[in-house]
Order: structure tokens, then sequence, then C-alpha cells
């Protein structure tokens, strides 16, 4: 109580404005740093001493450090606590910007640039700070803001690093991050409060390492293809690799009751197809930076391009950058008046638009920069309505790994966007006065794939059905009948309540089951998947009475009406009947005594079996889900019966009739 005494007196000393001012530019600097190498890629061979294809590693190593970091450093500020992580996030950062700046050599830029990788948890961990510790209804706003910074830093991170370079020096474009790095980490300590919202557990180490595998492998090969070959060996082995790695991951996710990524969760209809426009989103995001500036930068010779120099076409991307803050109020206003799927089918509509218009106009420098600003503002409204979505169908104890995923995601469709636009500017070329450089037709097409990407982003979002727990939309959602209202409008007073599920009478804890909480109208609070232990965590938007139902595949379901009034409770749930296969076994109508019933997997295994009572009565109780092959033996010990069954099945009856008559069932299996 201490503790949360103290968060609550920081709370109130700041203002919000400063905690979303804070992790907004964090979010921006990662996003910053990762692009700040770019426009410097054609000097690193002169500067470092080495050859082009080694200088991508710049690129290639920040990329595959932030696929590993990402989903475990979420994971683990789930577990551990977000701002804990968010700052071990941020000094990597720093740690990595002083590296390769001091360093001198590029095996220590190298070393620098994965250090920085591992600070891109920083969005998703900060997006749910902001669930955690702002008012509802300021949410979705400031989650907009945090969301977009993947583009804005991004499109900022163009002409910065182009002007530092010119000024300052290559090590500048390092060393500068660095120091903003060690000005936001104070930020943090002082303005971000430690969010009470945690899960301890056990850490996936499996999960993690076959994870970590088949992400480096798959981005590697993505990355890479173009220049080793795409049907080489070393990228045929990589793919293949990949494929190995996932094959032996999903299985062991799915096994493990406290998995790094929760698979069936991730499974879940709104989830999956959130994640799958990330991918959509981001490839068509990314396409949009990367050509731009070269397009802008190609010589006048060729009558398309404008000879801008490099640092005159970064700062061409600053309106693309300054759009998508103007956006990030747009899109909350849509979100709260509307829901988050309609704000990302509107994001996604408004890009494949910019791209339309980025086809038919590109005959002059300001019809580019339009065409690039309508573009960025769809990115900035339909990244905003991505973790909204995602944060409305996951257990609010789960919200910074699920939102690891769907930056992950979001990266494996920029990446797989950077390959496919060097693959076609190599492609479609043209040559003028001895020069060979990309044709208009490859830019065009670049954007008409990037066009398709929206529109397809756009039609997955139309998919997406619309959540009854609005967690960031509906401000009003926690006006709970009965429960005080906060004594000041932006008090939050969530309540955590854990505990464990049982089987009575003994205690035995009851792995894999789920509790699910609504309020009293019925409105949808929040869920959880226990895990191999039976440990749950639930989180209430605050005091008041709330019915809780438990349920799992081989036990009845419980319900209970509780009132919480305090900041945190502990309240274990017992389930008292397991699920039974019942029935009567019958001879021409008349009861079977003493008969032999037994269920046995297809594959051989006896499951159960029992005798029926004097009135032909028989109790199982009730496997695992599966195809069952159900047999009697008649008590003369002669003669056999079967029949195939499909479990598991509620309140489940199968009768037998020995006579040849159709069995009668309760339930159609």
């Amino acid at each position: 109580m201490a503790v949360q005494s103290a968060e609550r007196r920081s709370r109130r000393k700041f203002p919000d404005w400063l905690l979303v001012a804070t992790l907004g530019c964090g979010g921006i600097v990662v996003s910053l740093e990762k692009t700040a190498v770019v426009p410097l890629l054609p000097e690193y061979p002169r500067i470092f001493g080495v050859t082009t294809d080694d200088v991508s590693w710049m690129v290639t190593v920040t990329l595959l450090s932030a696929a590993v970091a990402t989903p475990i450093v979420s994971r683990l500020a789930d577990m551990y606590g977000k701002r804990r992580m968010l700052l071990v996030a941020m000094v990597l950062m720093v740690a990595g910007a002083f590296t390769a700046s001091i360093g001198g050599t590029f095996t220590w830029a190298l070393v620098g640039r994965g250090l920085q990788g591992a600070a891109g948890a920083v969005i998703p961990v900060g997006i749910s700070i902001l669930r955690d510790a702002l008012p509802q209804q300021k949410i979705a706003g400031a989650v907009a803001l945090m969301s977009a910074s993947f583009g804005i830093g991004s499109a900022l991170g163009l002409p910065l690093a182009g002007l530092v370079y010119q000024r300052l020096g290559w090590q500048a474009t390092f060393w500068v991050v660095g120091v903003i790095g060690v000005v936001l980490i104070a930020a943090v300590v002082l303005f971000v409060p430690e969010s009470k919202v945690r899960t301890p557990a056990r850490f996936d180490y499996a999960g993690a390492v076959l994870l970590s595998a088949g992400m480096t492998a798959v981005l590697l090969a993505i990355t890479k293809g173009g220049v080793w070959g795409w049907t080489s060996y070393p990228v045929l082995g990589l793919f293949a690799a990949a494929a190995v790695s996932f094959a032996l991951w999903f299985p062991a996710e799915l096994r493990n009751g406290q998995p790094l990524v929760d698979l069936r969760t991730s499974a879940r209809r709104p989830v999956l197809l959130t994640n799958i426009g990330a991918v959509l989103v981001g490839f068509s995001m990314y396409a949009n930076m990367l050509v731009t500036t070269q397009q802008l930068q190609l010589s006048g010779e060729t009558g398309y391009g404008f000879g801008l120099s490099v640092l005159a076409a970064g700062l061409t991307m600053i309106p693309s950058g300054l759009a998508m803050v103007a956006a990030a109020p747009v899109s909350a206003r849509i979100t709260n008046t509307y829901g988050a799927r309609a704000t990302l089918v509107t994001g996604c509509a408004v890009m494949a638009a910019g791209y339309l218009a980025r086809v038919l106009f590109v005959h002059s420098v300001t019809e580019i920069i339009v065409g690039a600003v309508i573009v960025s503002i769809g990115t900035a409204i339909s990244m905003a309505a991505m973790p909204t979505i995602i944060m409305s169908n996951v257990p609010l104890t789960d919200t910074a790994a699920a939102n690891g995923l769907n930056t992950l995601l979001r990266s494996v469709g920029t990446s797989t966007c950077s390959a496919a636009v060097a693959t076609i500017l190599a492609s479609l070329t043209v040559r003028i006065s001895g020069s060979t450089f990309p044709g208009l037709d490859a830019f065009r097409t670049i954007f008409v794939l990037a066009g398709f990407a929206a529109l397809a982003a756009t039609g997955v979002a139309c998919l997406i059905p619309s959540a009854r727990r609005h967690e960031a939309t509906h401000p009003d959602l926690h006006a709970v009948p009965g429960r005080p209202e906060p004594q000041r409008a932006d008090e939050k007073r969530e309540i955590m309540v854990r505990g464990r599920l049982l089987a009575a009478p003994d205690g035995r804890p009851v792995g894999r089951g789920t509790v699910t909480v609504v309020d009293s109208d019925g409105r949808p609070v929040d869920w959880d998947r226990a895990d191999d232990d039976g440990r749950y965590a639930v989180l209430l938007p605050g005091e008041g009475r709330y019915v809780m139902v438990a349920s799992h595949v081989r036990w009845r379901p419980v319900s209970e009406v509780l009132a919480f009034p305090d900041a945190s409770a502990d309240h274990d749930i017992h389930f008292r009947r397991p699920m039974l296969l019942t029935g009567r076994v019958r001879h021409a109508g008349r009861a079977v005594p003493d008969a032999l019933i037994i269920l046995v997997r297809p594959g051989g295994a006896a499951s159960a079996s029992t005798r029926s009572d004097t009135g032909g009565n028989y109790e199982l109780a009730l496997p695992g889900p599966g195809v069952y092959i159900l047999s009697v033996l008649e008590p003369d010990g002669q003669t056999t019966h079967s029949r195939r069954v499909v479990l598991p099945a509620p309140d489940t009856v199968i009768d037998v009739d020995l006579g040849g008559r159709e069995p009668r069932t309760g339930l159609k299996i």
C-alpha cells in the first residue's frame, strides 16, 4: 500500500501531458535511431574501409536484435514491471549509441547498433504504461500518439541524420541520440510511474530461444535474399531453419501454461486479424519512407528525378512527420466515437488513396510531398488503432506482451517491404548517358504494390469483429452501478484480483482454465487463462460487484457474485463437480446392470472404464478433448458394442440400447 500511495502522489504531482510527452519522445527517438544510418549508408564504406555489402549489416543487425528483444522485453515487462523494463531498454539504447560513436571501428559500430535494436520494445511497453496510468478518457489520444511515434521517428530520422552528419560528423549521429536518451531516462524516472499491473510467472526460456531463432532466420533471409540470391544455399537454409524453429515453437507454446506468446489468445479473431493487418500496414508504410527520398535524389537527366541532395531530400520528409503528429488526435476522436476498428479501416483506406495519388502524380516535388503526406496521415491513423484493438481483446495483465508481438509483426512487414523495394529498383532500370537508374515504372510498381497492401489491410480490418470490451474507446465504461465515483476525474482505482483455480474437496490446482469477469450490467471487464498451477490474475476497473465465471473442459462451470472494495484482492475459485459422461445401458428397452463401459482413444490408449448400476446407469469423468471409441461389454462377457464419440460436450449423455434400436443421445455428437 505504501508503494501505491507513493505512485499516486507521483501521478498527482505532475500533469498527464508530461507522461505522454516522455513516452512519446522515447518512441520517436527509438524509431529515429533505426533510420538515422540510412542517409549515411553510401558514406560508411569510405569511413570504415569496408564493402557496401558489409555496410548493410548496420541496418540488418538492428533489425535482428529488435526481433529478438521486443517479445522478450515486452513479456518481462508484464512479469516484473513495465517502467523497469522500459528503463532497461532505454539504457541499452544509450549504451549502443555511445559504443558506436566512441569505438571508432566498424565492429564497434555493429555492436552499438545491435544494442540499439534492443530498444524496440519501448513503444509497446510505453503503450501499456499509458493504459495503466492514464484516466480512461485520455488513453485513446495518448496511445494514438505513442503508436504513431514509430512512423514519426522514421520520417524525421532521414533529414536529421543528414543535417547532424554535415555539421558534426558521423559519430554525432550516434552520440546525439545517446545524449537525448540520457535525458529521456531521467524523465522516465521522474514522470513515469511503475504500474501495479503485472503477472509474476516463470519465464519461458525455451519459447524465447525458439522464437528468437525463427525470427532471426526468417528476417535475415528476407533482408539478405537480394544480395545472396533468393535461391542460394544460405537463404534456402535460413528459411528451412526458420520453418524448423517455428515447427518446434508452436507446440511448445501450446503445451506451456506460461508461454512467451499466448498462441490461443493470438488466435482469437480480433487479435489474429489485427496482427495480419500489422504486417500489411508495416509493408505499406515503409515503401513511402524508402522510396520518397530516392525518387527526389534521382538525377534530373532521367526526366522524372529532381537531383536533390541527401539533406534536401530528407527535409521533404518533415511534413510527413508533422502530419503524423497532427493525425494522432484525429484518430483518437474516431476511436472514441466509432471504435478502433473504424479507425483502422479509415487509416488503411487513406493509405491506399495516398498511393493512388503517388502513382498518378510524379511530375513535381510538391506532388510527391503531398502524396507522401497523405500516406503518412493514413499510417498514423491505422497504427493508432492497432494497440487499442489488441488491448481490447487480450487479458489486461498481458498487454505489453501482446503489443510487443504486434510491433514485431509490423517490423516483419517493413523488412519484407525493404527487400521488395530493393529487388524492384534493381530490376526495372533505364540507362541514360552511360549510367543506370531505377526506372519510373519501378517507382510506380512499388506504389501499386504498397497500395494493394493497404487495400488488403482495409479488407482485413473490415473483418475484425467489434469488441464488447471497449478498453480505450469508451470513457464511461467504468461507471459501474453502485460503485463510488472517484474523488478526482482523472483518478484511477483499478483492482488487481489474483487467485487460483482449485478442485474441491482436496484443493488440487486446476490448470489451463479460464476466468471471465463481467460487471453487474453484463459488460465484459477482463479475462485470463490460468497457468499450469491454476494461477490467474484479472484487473477490475474499481470498487463494485462483479460476476466471475470460471470454466474448464473437465469441470462444470462455476460463477460467483463478488464485491471488491480494496485495491488488490486474493480470491481462489473452487470447481466442485467434474464434467461427466453419463448414460444408460439398455437391452430391448430394459436396463442392463453390471455392463462394462470402456472409453478408448483411437490410438489404442484406454482412457476410462466403469460398470453400469442396477438401473443400467453409468458415469465417467469427462476426459480431455478429442475423438474416442465408447465400447460396452455385456454382462455375459462375450458380446460387445462400440461407437465413435467426440468430446468434450457439456452435460454429455450417451444412452446405449443393446437391442439393435438406434441409440438415443442427449446431445448430438
